[in-house]
Formats: structure tokens, C-alpha cells, sequence
């Protein structure tokens, strides 16, 4: 798959280094072409086999998954900004909306769904990847056991594909059910990140689902 991952942040970098595990072609796009281009480097130095380039926003037109790793709101402003340029790739939405201690969403969505709205039609939407700290990422394991990544969307396809995105990189993936789950992923991932200092856990914990 060609996976185009718009930042160059921390979590840029952690799903480019699972989408490199599982042979994919990337594509980083990032606010300033120098952050693109830097990690670009970066991730070659530690996967010289890999298809890893710095792009401008045209690489979304061809992309079979774009990877909005970006702070909420910008995915929703990107997401109307680029348009029909979206049209026949999956939407990845990655953003937890936190401020202090609350969901920064009106109640009743998520920033998820609040990209949905803005997505041109033939863009499916799915939420992946937001309950993984960036670190965990890099070597996709926290005590011995891969990580879960917990997805939700209306599109099965679209599921399938970020589902394949994290298998190939040695996750576990969960299909949790509809879009709307998004609500409760990202208000997960809020308690997750408010006992990080209480618990000392130094943002290196997981969320695991164990049968």
C-alpha cells in the first residue's frame, strides 16, 4: 500500500516505522518540507530497504491510507482543505482532542466523526493508533506482548486496510466496532494519559484487551 502520513512529529514517525515493518511505500508530508525531509532521512538511517520519501500535499491523491498524525483540530481543517484530492483513499484520524483533564469534542462526537463531516464523498474515515503512545510505537511492544490497536469506522474495506497497516508492522489490531466508538477511544485515551505521572508510567503503558 502507499501510506501518506501528513506531520512529521513523534507519531509520525512511530506509524512510519510500522508501515515500513510491513513493506509499505511512505509518503510524509509535513508542515514545513525541511520536517518531511529530515524524518524522511531519519527513517532510511533505520530502514535502508524501505520506500520512504518527503512529499508535498499531492501525495495524498494516490495514497491508499492517509494518516492525519496531527494535533486536533488541524485534521478537520485539513480534511476540508484537501478535499476531493481524498477521494478513493481511507482517512486515518489518529488525534486524542485533550485539554486539562477533559475532551476538548462537543458531547456527542468526536474529533473523529467531526472529520468525517468535513471528508469529501468516497472518503472513508477510520479511528486507529490513538490509544499507542509514540514510543511504544517504535518497537510495537510493551511488556513482551505487541500492541492493540483498537479501530472504528463505518467502512469494513477501509478497517481492513488499516487493519492489514498494523499486522504487518507486528500489532495486534481489534476491529471495536462503528465510528461512532470514537467517542469512547478517545475519552479511553484520555484516562490513559491523566495517570501517566500518578502511576509513573512515564508514558511507556499500552491498553491491552486479554481474553
Amino acid at each position: 500500500m502507499i501510506v501518506t502520513i501528513v506531520g512529521a512529529g513523534a507519531m509520525a514517525r512511530g506509524v512510519a516505522t510500522i508501515a515500513l515493518a510491513g513493506g509499505h511505500t511512505v509518503r510524509l508530508v509535513g508542515r514545513a518540507q525541511r520536517n518531511a525531509e529530515s524524518l524522511a532521512g531519519e527513517l532510511r538511517q533505520v530502514a535502508p530497504d524501505g520506500d520512504v520519501s518527503a512529499s508535498d500535499a499531492i501525495a495524498v491523491e494516490d495514497a491508499d491510507l492517509v494518516v492525519l498524525a496531527v494535533p486536533h483540530p488541524a485534521g478537520v481543517e485539513l480534511t476540508a482543505s484537501y478535499g476531493t484530492a481524498l477521494t478513493g483513499s481511507v482517512l486515518v484520524d489518529i488525534s486524542n482532542p485533550v485539554g486539562p483533564d477533559t475532551l476538548t469534542v462537543p458531547p456527542g462526537t468526536s474529533a473523529a466523526e467531526l472529520i468525517a463531516a468535513e471528508a469529501a464523498p468516497g472518503t472513508p474515515v477510520v479511528k486507529a493508533f490513538n490509544t499507542v503512545f509514540a514510543g511504544t510505537l517504535l518497537s510495537g511492544r510493551v511488556a513482551g506482548k505487541p500492541l492493540d490497536v483498537l479501530i472504528a469506522g463505518d467502512d469494513e474495506d477501509g478497517k481492513g486496510a488499516v487493519a492489514d497497516l498494523a499486522e504487518g508492522g507486528g500489532l495486534r489490531p481489534l476491529d471495536v466496532g462503528p465510528l461512532r466508538r470514537s467517542r469512547e477511544l478517545e475519552a479511553l485515551q484520555l484516562l490513559h494519559m491523566s495517570v501517566q505521572d500518578s502511576l509513573g508510567l512515564n508514558w511507556s503503558s499500552a491498553v491491552k484487551i486479554l481474553p
